[in-house]
């Protein structure tokens, strides 16, 4: 079980901090789901056909749900601190679930550097191979949400109070994961409404127990056990905003 010490995040952690290098990775990120949609919008708009693209986007919307789900599934039960690439990843999302709080303490592009890079390598040669605007309707819109899916995380943390009135908003309509929607993944044993972007899927993959079913054939076939199966521990309470 991984579990951070007490005082993990405080409010001068410089960890919660952006630096220079994050900031670039969200600039890069940005950038280039910003030509992925520029080249839908002007293909569109070349061809007359708007249909197509809107749909794609669409689809692109709902798919970016659905992975953020299955991606914060995978790094909640699965691997370590020591895991390679990933491992940074996995030691912060078991912390986020001490103290959940946090997310709201760190800085923009701290929060978000790190999928801003993987948009990057992944979108980049995308924007410079394919012309096609369908496809970069889809893939705007699907990688936009990728890469916004933490700070959308951070606003289902953040009382109403310190919310920009759009925010609430678009929580309010479902098209973002609002805070009552996310506040039953924070119930232990933490083993459902995975779904970051919209929360759209939550309920779906849930009922059907979609992830029950996959962790039932990986302990089968491979004997990996989910941490949902065995956390949380006494020693493992969430702990008090400070």
């Amino acid at each position: 079980m991984i579990t951070s010490p007490p005082n993990r995040h405080i409010l001068n952690d410089p960890s919660l901090r952006s630096t220079w290098a994050h900031r670039a990775w969200l600039a890069c990120g940005c950038t280039t789901v910003l030509i992925s949609l520029a080249k839908a919008i002007m293909g569109a708009a070349k061809s007359y056909i708007w249909l197509g693209p809107i749909l794609a986007g669409l689809v692109g919307y709902i798919l970016a749900d659905l992975m953020s789900g299955v991606y914060h599934w995978v790094i909640d039960n699965y691997g370590s601190a020591s895991t390679p690439i990933f491992g940074d990843q996995i030691d912060a999302f078991q912390g986020h679930h001490e103290q959940p709080w946090a997310i709201t303490r760190r800085e923009f592009a701290s929060n978000l550097h790190a999928l801003a890079r993987a948009v990057t390598f992944t979108v980049l040669p995308m924007d410079l191979v394919v012309n096609d605007p369908i496809f970069h309707a889809f893939v705007a819109v699907w990688s936009g949400c990728l890469l916004f899916s933490q700070q959308f995380h951070a606003w289902a943390h953040t009382t109403k109070s310190r919310l920009p009135p759009l925010v609430i908003a678009l929580q309010d309509m479902g098209l973002l994961v609002s805070r009552s929607q996310h506040a039953g993944h924070h119930i232990p044993p933490y083993n459902n409404n995975y779904c970051i972007v919209s929360g759209v899927w939550n309920e779906f993959l849930d009922k059907r127990q979609i992830f029950k079913a996959l962790e039932m054939i990986l302990f089968y076939k491979l004997g990996v056990r989910p941490r949902s199966w065995s956390e949380p521990s006494s020693s493992w309470t969430e702990a008090s905003e400070t």
